[in-house]
């Protein structure tokens, strides 16, 4: 017993060093590991295998949404963990930007699949790391949009401008054709508006 206490006494009352390398070690495999399981991914939405690269996507979550900053930042740095303060600062670690493109990536596939509600999700989670990733921010407008939120999409896709404005044909191109699908429901709706108002009408 009193050999034990001696021993943390001289260490400080701090864990080995070897605790700190083996959770080192575990948290560089888990990012090595969804690195690995992002670029999958995104080799299988270039063969538009897109079942393929949201399971591919989905497993590098798994991965990196475990792995805690500060542990991390601790560990890569030596330096002390960030205040909740600074931790609201423009410092990103790197699973900070592998998983902002993988969100930002799932959203393209479920917009692929025409499921607009992912697709808004998980863009916004890719904004959630980086407000200004003009891609997430196109996504977003263009699943607002199918969604039938025309002016929360045009906001979006006016920001993706801004944010890209090498982008500008493109997102111009969108909200034309988000305009003309929003007309052409309303002329729809008001054309049944009418037809039901013509019917109560009696001679």
């Amino acid at each position: 017993m009193s050999e034990t206490r001696s021993r943390a006494a001289s260490t400080g009352g701090e864990s080995p060093p070897s605790v700190n390398s083996n959770i080192v070690s575990a948290i560089e495999s888990k990012i090595t590991t969804g690195r690995s399981k992002k670029d999958a991914g995104d080799a299988a939405f270039k063969s538009d295998d897109v079942k393929g690269a949201l399971w591919s996507y989905h497993e590098a979550v798994m991965y990196l949404a475990g792995v805690d900053r500060n542990a991390k930042n601790i560990f890569d740095t030596g330096a002390p963990a960030a205040s909740s303060d600074e931790s609201k600062g423009e410092g990103k670690t790197e699973v900070d930007l592998i998983l902002e493109k993988v969100y930002a990536n799932m959203s393209a596939c479920h917009i692929k699949q025409q499921n607009w509600k992912r697709a808004l999700d998980t863009a916004d989670k890719a904004l959630a790391k980086n407000p200004k990733n003009s891609k997430a921010l196109f996504r977003k407008g263009k699943a607002l949009g199918e969604m039938g939120f025309f002016e929360k999409a045009e906001t979006a896709l006016l920001e993706a401008k801004k944010v890209s404005p090498a982008e500008e044909t493109i997102v111009d191109a969108e909200i034309a054709r988000l305009r003309a699908v929003d007309n052409e429901r309303q002329r729809v709706a008001d054309k049944k508006m009418r037809g039901w108002l013509s019917r109560d009408i009696k001679p």
